[in-house]
């Protein structure tokens, strides 16, 4: 019997509660094994017969929907429903705002409240306590009836609590009366409490938990952008031969077989082999590979990567979601789905705290009606229990150290996905570091240059770029930038020889450019021993060396690689101390790996690695018992982003990169990196600590309330010092400052000078 994988979208979630509650109940069916995830909505079953009828009917017996996804083709559909969602709580939020101001005004400023403003207040507040909180209620109606509680209990609970015991206070105690005027005593009598209104905390606590709730869909909204960023690399038309006539068609309608032309500088539009011309393609997306992969006849070539030299006829051999891209979007998809589920640290406590505070407050009325005391005051003793506890500090504990923590973070050129990412900072022990792009700049950069004795490295230089001037090839255009003047001497009669070299006539002289090798095989000029010895130490160290001849002598030799970034040795050393331990890993060769390793710092690395490999090394790490941040910036590194624990995206990279982690570094400055990671823990430590108080009040108050001896006004008063306190709390990260930097290497000269000269 063969197992299958069968992926649903899961509708109706509201909190990580519920997505462990459906992964139970469908982990209970015999012959399957599933995994919810709350952030991507998504649940993946393996399966050997179930059918999709029965998992789906398993879902919605839990009280939500599921359906299994479209195809491709309209994978697109899924995106308004969304925005529809985003929009309609967006337009809740607003309203409610809009309703609850002149509520609360009217109910803390004394001198405000006219004659029957009681009567103003209900009537704003109560489209607020009933249209406003309504996605809370019928959450908590939901849940309630598969015997379960989560925030959304405690919230609606509280609204209507609240909102209840105003309308008695209005239509059966004094509180109607006109003249009527909010009391603010501290402490009063048990029947105090008949004269009191709530109406403000009824609204109040909906616009903050909806404030909440409005950010939370939003970067939710945002993680399946991931895999749509990841599919628009690639190529939208391709220039296709037919009948020998070139036709500019849509990707889509490629099929295996057709012969595609790709100039240079376009991207090769699907998977296929080079059937003529030779070239250069930057793989750089795919493999984090610094240098271009030379490609002749016969070659195999991957769709969405860029054709940098010369013109390839290529042919189609994959198509869709047979390519590699297709392949790099599932992967990012599974490693999303498969991250561990991180429970919001207010739902955790409530699952105990909310049935707690409801027993305490019927056990309130029950006690008091036994004792013999009046209904109001056994009726007061209950609301007020259930009132001190309603989570107006615990709704803004997370949002408002959020709203700091991400806007100071914003400042400094740190933008955090949401309050998911910040638990994960605390506890990471190790951090994996892509090379190409985030330790180093990413870019080809004359490195060393190696005269022969007697000639000028100045000389050697300049002649290099002027024959290089005539080759499109991102090595040459490394020499070209280093040239020491402008304008370059005037050459004549250039001819490239793919994967080879160059040769010109350049101020009178005949100059070859190229491989070591090829000088000697088809010019016959041999390399001074001397200059093949450091020739092969540069090549150990992962460069790329030209040797330059003219005049038929070789006359030296230039370095060319990727250079470690100008920051990127203090961060590793930040990094180590916020407890760090720092690993290099990377699709590029072990030589270059190695070199900049060295050169940063870094003691583990791991080169060689493909993208695929890279998610294997991340998942490698965290059975280890490892947890594990990654940091890169391109597509190659999206899926191990999306797996690691945290995933940190330079903001100079893929888009892909970007939308598949939790933090992004707008510079691309590894600098940065420790002080993300230091103001997302600042900031997880100020959510723990609002949390703390938000509960602490309630744990002192909440024995005065049952007692009777708490006026409902003191509720208020209490919650809104708990509120106060926890703002307070928060605005403190705006003192958050970064670790001084270290100086900037001066330019020397720019880019014209070459980094070395031996």
């Amino acid at each position: 019997m063969s197992v299958r994988d069968v992926e649903l979208d899961i509708t109706g979630m509201t909190c990580a509660s519920c997505a462990t509650r459906i992964e139970r109940k469908l982990n209970k069916l015999p012959g399957v094994e599933a995994t919810v995830n709350f952030a991507t909505e998504k649940a993946r079953v393996r399966t050997d017969d179930t059918p999709d009828s029965e998992l789906i009917a398993t879902v919605q017996a839990a009280g939500y929907d599921a359906v299994v996804p479209a195809p491709p083709d309209g994978a697109a559909d899924a995106a308004p429903s969304r925005d529809d969602e985003l929009a309609s709580l967006q337009h809740r939020l607003i309203v409610s705002a809009a309703l609850s101001l002149p509520v609360a005004v009217l109910s803390m400023v004394p001198a405000w409240q006219f004659t029957n403003w009681q009567w103003l207040a209900l009537m704003l507040a109560a489209p607020v306590a009933v249209w406003g909180a309504w996605p809370f209620h019928r959450a908590a109606a939901v849940n309630l009836r598969h015997g379960a509680v989560t925030m959304d209990t405690l919230i609606s609970v509280g609204v209507l609590a609240a909102f209840g015991w105003s309308l008695y206070a209005l239509f059966f105690g004094g509180a109607g009366m006109p003249g009527m005027r909010m009391s603010l005593q501290l402490f009063g009598t048990p029947q105090a409490g008949g004269h009191e209104l709530y109406l403000e905390v009824a609204a109040l606590v909906t616009v903050f938990i909806l404030a909440g709730r409005y950010m939370e869909v939003r970067a939710k909204r945002q993680s399946g952008e991931a895999l749509r960023a990841l599919l628009e690399l690639g190529a939208k038309d391709a220039a296709v031969l037919r009948d020998g006539t070139e036709q500019r068609v849509p990707v889509a309608q490629l099929v295996p077989g057709d012969l595609v032309v790709v100039r240079p500088g376009e991207k090769i539009p699907s998977d296929g082999l080079v059937r003529e011309g030779s070239s250069a393609v930057d793989e750089s997306m795919l493999t984090g590979e610094s240098v271009p992969v030379e490609v002749s006849p016969g070659s195999r070539v991957v769709g969405a990567t860029v054709n940098a030299g010369g013109r390839l006829l290529v042919e189609i051999t994959r198509t869709g979601a047979d390519t590699e891209l297709a392949r790099m979007g599932r992967l990012v998809e599974e490693a999303q789905t498969g991250k561990a589920q991180v429970q919001r640290l207010a739902d955790r406590v409530s699952a105990i705290f909310v049935p707690v505070v409801i027993a305490l407050a019927v056990a309130a009325f029950t006690v008091w009606m036994l004792v013999g005391a009046p209904a109001e005051v056994a009726f007061t003793a209950a609301v007020t229990t259930l009132i001190i506890a309603c989570p107006c500090a615990l709704g803004l504990a997370t949002p408002t150290a959020l709203l700091v923590g991400t806007g100071r973070g914003s400042q400094l050129g740190i933008l955090i996905r949401g309050p998911q990412v910040l638990e994960q900072t605390r506890r990471i022990d190790t951090v994996v570091l892509d090379k190409t792009g985030t330790v180093t700049s990413g870019t080809m950069t004359v490195t060393t240059v190696h005269p022969v004795p007697g000639t000028d490295p100045e000389e050697l230089v300049r002649v290099a770029a002027a024959v290089e001037d005539g080759s499109e090839h991102p090595i040459a255009r490394a020499i070209v930038a280093a040239a020491p003047e402008r304008p370059l001497l005037p050459a004549s009669g250039f001819v490239a020889h793919p994967g080879a070299g160059v040769q010109a006539v350049v101020d009178g002289r005949a100059v070859v450019a190229g491989r070591a090798g090829w000088l000697a095989d088809q010019w016959a000029l041999s390399v001074p021993d001397d200059l093949a010895a450091r020739i092969a130490a540069d090549e150990d160290a992962g460069a790329t060396v030209i040797v330059v001849a003219w005049d038929g002598a070789v006359r030296g030799a230039i370095s060319i690689a990727d250079t470690l970034k100008p920051h990127s040795a203090e961060a590793i050393v930040r990094l180590k101390k916020l407890g760090l331990t720092p690993v290099l890993l990377t699709g590029d060769n072990p030589g270059a790996a190695h070199a900049i390793a060295r050169q940063a710092g870094i003691d583990d690395v791991r080169a060689g690695v493909t993208p695929a490999g890279k998610l294997d090394a991340i998942r490698a790490l965290q059975e280890a018992g490892h947890v594990v941040a990654m940091v890169g910036d391109g597509v190659n590194d999206s899926a191990a982003l999306a797996a690691a624990d945290l995933g940190i995206a330079m903001g100079t990279g893929t888009d892909a990169a970007i939308t598949a982690s939790d933090l992004t570094i707008v510079s691309g400055d590894l600098l940065v990196v420790p002080d993300a990671i230091r103001l997302a823990r600042r900031t997880l430590g100020t959510i723990k600590g609002n949390l703390f108080w938000a509960f602490a009040y309630n744990v002192a108050a909440i024995p005065v309330a049952m007692l009777a001896l708490l006026n409902p006004v003191v509720a208020a008063a209490a919650m809104a010092f708990s509120s106060v306190f926890v703002v307070t709390n928060s605005l403190r990260l705006r003192r958050f400052r970064p670790l001084p930097g270290v100086p900037t290497p001066a330019p020397a000269h720019a880019e014209r000078v070459p980094a070395a000269v031996s």
